[in-house]
């Protein structure tokens, strides 16, 4: 099967259709133009391990845009660790009117990612290279993004502590991961509340929420972590 084939190219719509996603056509070809230029680019600069086109369509395509029945289409969305363009890039393809920032440490990276954004001649996105942390220090970063999204975790803990300083009022933590089971998310609830929040006032105005979904016809396990902050205090965190 070759990248952006009809077949290919279907996988993805009807991979959507099964999380009641519409993709459309323009929306599956710019997907096709990135996939193409990720596996030529990969040659040259480490940007993925995966390379099969039909593990390219489930586990960077349609596990990037999974997120979008939660995000909200007006966002102001950072994409950290975003390497190949993943979630950012589809995300901001398929809901366009999406204001993205992509950061990565590695200028390589970065460089393919502003060739794709020039390529897919995408507005209101631009890709830095920056770390989360410097970019809290910046006056223009600081409470900016109303959705941080990663799929780049080194540890969730890790994730929430780099964000906090990141996130607008009312704004949402994504997490894309691995399967993770119920158990998995009560530890990290613990993390977050224990060791993160406790000193904080905003201690009592954040939610975790888990869901857990198989990507079709591969069927890999996979996990979202929705981490919420409400305009007022919960009764009780989770």
């Amino acid at each position: 099967m070759d990248i952006a084939s009809p077949d290919w190219e279907n996988l993805i719509t009807e991979g959507a259709k099964t999380f009641n996603i519409h993709v459309d056509r323009q929306a599956v070809r710019q997907f096709g133009i990135h996939a193409r230029e990720l596996i030529k680019w990969n040659k040259k600069v480490n940007l993925t391990a995966i390379v099969d086109p039909r593990e390219v369509a489930f586990k960077h395509f349609l596990d990037s845009i999974i997120p979008a029945r939660w995000i909200p289409p007006t966002s102001s969305l950072l994409d950290v660790g975003s390497g190949g363009g993943f979630p950012g890039i589809p995300l901001k393809i398929l809901i366009p009117s999406l204001a993205v920032t992509l950061i990565d440490g590695s200028r390589k990276k970065i460089n393919f990612l502003k060739h794709i954004i020039r390529t897919l001649q995408l507005r209101d996105i631009d890709a830095c290279q920056i770390r989360a942390e410097e970019l809290a220090k910046d006056s223009d970063g600081a409470s900016r993004f109303t959705v941080i999204i990663s799929r780049a975790l080194s540890s969730w803990e890790a994730f929430v502590r780099l964000a906090l300083p990141l996130l607008a009022e009312q704004g949402m933590i994504i997490a894309l991961t691995g399967d993770m089971d119920q158990q998995g998310v009560d530890g990290l609830r613990t993390t977050v509340f224990e060791k993160i929040l406790s000193s904080t006032n905003d201690r009592h105005r954040f939610s975790l929420v888990l869901e857990n979904y198989k990507l079709p016809v591969i069927f890999s396990k996979r996990s979202i972590l929705i981490m919420r902050k409400t305009s007022r205090a919960l009764c009780d965190f989770g």
